[in-house]
């Protein structure tokens, strides 16, 4: 029998708090392998192990729903897993050292007394541009109340809400890139969960994205080279990647 440590001791190995260890065991997430006379959490090797790829996936921005689902999935290989984790994390990497260049460049903006136009933002942002999807929106749908609601609400981003959502996208594309690039389905339910976060991050902050709207816009995502060509940039094959898994997920919704 391998050796066993207590919760208190896990939980400064790992960095976080008893309530924490006692919250993912109470969810079924990291369960302790028994308990000490006295009712103190023990836990091996395994749960050491299956807590590390917890905290790899937390890390990613998966939440705990999504990764009890992962890690309990029928098949599921940690090595595979591993691989997969460690794909997303040079992809974060390469995301944090683009925007500490973006922050850098706004500091010397700001520092300079120069008031950040459009242009600027989205020179800081790269290829993103937030007005996409209000001309996806006028495009589809025309002067309609969609899309009178998402000009109102874009009319009243501030910059930071701008970067915000940035931040957010471009976590849900590093998701898909790294499951594209490990060969999972489009219509896994990995993929189909990061659809559904891409479905509610337009909701959150264009329009409300019915999953009927959404799947239009996943099959524009292909059938315009102007939106395939944006997001093919961040990996090729993208576009049809993503355009599957929200057809995928618009019929599981």
């Amino acid at each position: 029998m391998d050796p066993t440590v207590t919760v208190g001791e896990l939980a400064r190995l790992a960095g976080l708090t008893v309530r924490t260890l006692h919250h993912y065991d109470e969810i079924g997430l990291v369960v302790p392998r028994g308990r000490t006379e006295t009712g103190y959490r023990l836990y091996g090797d395994r749960q050491i192990e299956r807590l590390q790829e917890v905290l790899f996936f937390r890390e990613l921005g998966f939440g705990l729903d999504e990764i009890r689902e992962i890690i309990g999935a029928p098949g599921y290989d940690r090595m595979a897993a591993l691989e997969r984790q460690r794909g997303l994390l040079e992809a974060k990497a390469d995301h944090l050292l683009a925007m500490i260049d973006a922050v850098d460049t706004t500091i010397e903006m700001e520092r300079n007394g120069m008031k950040l136009s459009k242009e600027d933002m989205l020179e800081v942002f790269g290829d993103f541009d937030p007005s996409e999807h209000q001309e996806e929106t006028r495009t589809r749908w025309g002067e309609t109340e969609l899309y009178e609601d998402s000009a109102r609400r874009t009319a009243r981003h501030s910059k930071a809400d701008w970067q915000q959502l940035h931040r957010e996208a471009e976590e849900i594309n590093r998701g898909l890139v790294g499951l594209m690039n490990s060969g999972i389905r489009a219509d896994s339910i990995e993929t189909m969960d990061l659809a559904e976060r891409h479905r509610a991050h337009i909701s959150k902050w264009f329009y409300d994205c019915t999953p009927e709207i959404h799947r239009g816009l996943g099959e524009m995502y292909v059938a315009d080279q102007r939106f395939a060509q944006t997001i093919d940039r961040a990996a090729p094959g993208l576009a049809q990647y993503l355009s599957d898994a929200i057809a995928a997920n618009a019929v599981r919704s």
